[in-house]
């Protein structure tokens, strides 16, 4: 792959290009000069919006395509498929860490390095086509890399605490040369799949539209097109006519009234021409089309002030003129899942929905005045509170947009990333994987997807990014491993607020811990109040699990662990290869719609019950008592006592106490270990033989 260096201090105009390789030595040596040191010494003292001369002297680095100088002007030679995000206007140095620390998690991230400033972060991504090729034409090219910077936006923007700046995705779009010893390079990351588009974001962020203000049917209704616009106004001259004639009765004098609704559509400003036609229309007034039409001429010649009034009500005109400023200025969608309003302005490259905050909200207000809309804040909100905002929902949004499924098992190939010597482990994540997607469809909502994988291996084997990349783009604003067991309440708010939760450090979950997160994972919904709502609501669950851990002997419960497909990886997951999202979730729902089964039937839960074995952690109670007693044989003459009894006597020889939940379970463990039993009348008694104790 190559770069393209430009130098142009004024003197000194030159463009070469130059491997990836050697573009990342320079960056991680600076040359005696040290030019991009003393810069950011100069920033030091230097109030923002001034200049620095001796920003000029560090060159542009392209990192797009390589170019080359024909005939004087820079054309584009081979284009290489990376995007370049800006984080802008960080504190220093802390906080550009921070950011490079975060993206080095994400497969995705090819290059992570402080800007030359050293309050900015610079992160570059490849995209290629699902075959691994590149556009080649000028016009394809630039296609592609807008859709991409877009792509690339959306994806790393939630998982970030810090704005990415956001720039018009030209080809030529540039940094300048940095000195960053500590620079992220990932030559195996992971390219985004992202077939050729044919013309540029469908959003308006592109092209400028202005406002007509020209048509007096927009001035009068604004924000409808002609024909509403018609309706609307004609429709309120007609009943300001009714109200001023105190009603219109059949039989009545037809006369008074045609000329009154005629006066009120001249200073409306609708057309002669459409007031006879709408007129003629209307299912309370005569169709004698020679008296309509003379009535509306004889008015329209002597009337004056055509345009200049509607019959609208103020509330009516004001509300008018709301809507069309709204849906001018932004674009407003009400999130399913978040429960939040979300806004981006048209116009601009603010292609990111953000949250509607205080801060919004005034914005929002401050710019309508300017425009002459007396909106207060209270207007704002009402307006965002009402059914003028569309309601939009992430899950179905990517999914009923997915292209045809091509055939190609993309869920084994998923599967297959996880080297491990289960044999059970592809088709029961398969079986899985359905179950998620179905859940997020509604499919069944008497039952959750209550089985998680459980990836178990040393460190470093990126299973924590595995598990990451099993959403999305799209939806990776709805992943989270940071999910507190502790704090009831909001562990259940997780369950509608995001689409997978990974129980990372799975190990870490405390005993009294468990009871509640078996609740937790087969719970279909959640009955709860939300933050600053007044009422309990009844809320769907979304969300599915999956979990990671560096340990084995994890698993405490003693009734078995069917909820659970525990594996012990072999090696490290491979992440370097890029995942066709749209062919991998358009095979799932092919598979869902052809009715293959997503849950999981007894045979399967008998095996992963099986397979979990190796995973349980023995309670201490069962250990002491594998120390001093052991199941009688059938024909074996040995004891017959109560739980309680022997647990008593492990208890007197070990000199060790239980709580009253271990003595509970006692004896479920017992059966677990498979020792005879007899039911009785004071109880279960148990068939086992004292073992000596040396």
């Amino acid at each position: 792959m190559k770069i393209t260096l430009v130098r142009d201090d004024g003197k000194v105009n030159t463009l070469r290009t130059l491997k990836i390789e050697l573009l990342l030595e320079q960056m991680k040596t600076e040359v005696k000069a040290q030019p991009v040191s003393k810069m950011r010494e100069a920033l030091r003292y230097t109030l923002p919006g001034n200049s620095i001369e001796g920003v000029r002297k560090v060159p542009k680095v392209i990192p797009a395509a390589a170019f080359v100088r024909k005939e004087g002007v820079m054309t584009l030679n081979e284009y290489n498929g990376v995007v370049m995000m800006e984080v802008n206007h960080l504190s220093g140095r802390t906080e550009a860490d921070e950011i490079k620390e975060l993206v080095k998690e994400f497969p995705q991230t090819f290059l992570a390095f402080t800007g030359s400033s050293g309050k900015s972060v610079k992160i570059w991504v490849r995209f290629t086509y699902p075959d691994d090729r590149l556009p080649v034409s000028r016009e394809q090219v630039e296609l592609f890399h807008a859709h991409a910077y877009q792509t690339a936006v959306k994806y790393y923007q939630p998982q970030l605490p810090f704005d990415i700046e956001l720039k018009e995705p030209l080809l030529e779009q540039y940094c300048r040369l940095t000195y960053d010893p500590e620079l992220y390079f990932n030559p195996e990351a992971m390219p985004i799949y992202m077939k050729q588009p044919v013309s540029l974001p469908s959003e308006k962020d592109f092209i400028r539209r202005t406002r007509e203000t020209d048509s007096p049917l927009q001035r009068m209704a604004p924000g409808y097109e002609n024909y509403e616009a018609l309706s609307v106004l004609f429709s309120a001259a007609f009943n300001r006519a009714l109200e001023e004639l105190d009603g219109y009765r059949e039989g009545d004098d037809i006369q008074p009234l045609l000329v009154c609704l005629a006066e009120h559509c001249f200073r409306a400003g609708i057309p002669e021409e459409d007031t006879v036609r709408w007129t003629k229309a209307h299912y309370r007034l005569p169709s004698d089309e020679l008296l309509i039409r003379e009535t509306v001429k004889s008015v329209y010649r002597t009337a004056k002030g055509f345009g200049k009034k509607s019959s609208l009500t103020a509330e009516q005109l004001f509300a008018m003129q709301m809507d069309e400023f709204m849906k001018r200025r932004y674009e407003f969608r009400y999130n399913v899942l978040t429960t939040e309003v979300e806004y981006r302005e048209r116009h601009s490259f603010n292609f990111y929905f953000r949250p509607v905050d205080k801060r919004v909200l005034a914005s929002i207000t401050m710019n309508a005045m300017c425009e002459g809309v007396k909106m207060w804040d209270r207007d704002v909100i009402r307006y965002l509170d009402s059914d003028h905002v569309p309601i939009y929902h992430p899950v179905e949004d990517f999914l009923y947009h997915l292209p045809r499924w091509d055939g190609k098992d993309r869920i084994l190939e998923l599967a297959n990333r996880v080297p491990c010597d289960n044999p059970h482990w592809a088709p029961l994540f398969r079986r899985w994987f359905l179950s998620m997607i179905a859940h997020w469809m509604g499919m069944d909502k008497r039952h959750a997807n209550s089985t998680s994988p459980l990836l178990i291996g040393p460190q470093a084997y990126r299973k924590s990014t595995f598990c990451r990349m099993l959403l999305p783009p799209a939806l990776q604003a709805y992943y989270t491993d940071s999910i507190d067991f502790s704090r009831k309440r909001d562990a259940e708010l997780y369950l509608n607020r995001f689409l997978l939760i990974n129980m990372d450090e799975f190990d870490q979950i405390s005993p009294t811990q468990q009871a509640f997160l078996k609740h937790i994972l087969q719970k279909p919904v959640v009955n709860t109040r939300r933050p600053n709502a007044s009422a309990v609501e009844e809320l769907r669950r979304y969300a599915s699990f999956i979990a990671t851990s560096n340990h084995r002997d994890l698993l405490t419960d003693t009734s078995g662990s069917r909820r659970f497909i525990g594996i012990y990886m072999t090696g490290g997951i491979d992440v370097s290869r890029p995942i066709d999202y749209e062919q991998l979730y358009a095979q799932a729902l092919e598979l869902l719609y052809h009715n293959e089964r997503y849950w999981f039937d007894s045979e399967e839960e008998a095996i992963m019950t099986e397979s979990n074995r190796e995973f349980e952690q023995s309670p201490a109670i069962e250990q002491l008592f594998m120390v001093y007693y052991r199941g009688a044989e059938e024909e074996e003459e040995g004891e017959w006592l109560l739980a309680i009894d022997i647990l008593r006597r492990i208890q007197k020889a070990s000199k060790m106490t239980f709580s009253a939940r271990q003595a509970s379970y006692f004896g479920r463990i017992l059966q677990r270990l498979g020792v005879k039993s007899r039911r009785k009348t004071y109880g279960t008694y148990y068939h086992v033989v004292p073992l000596e104790v040396k």
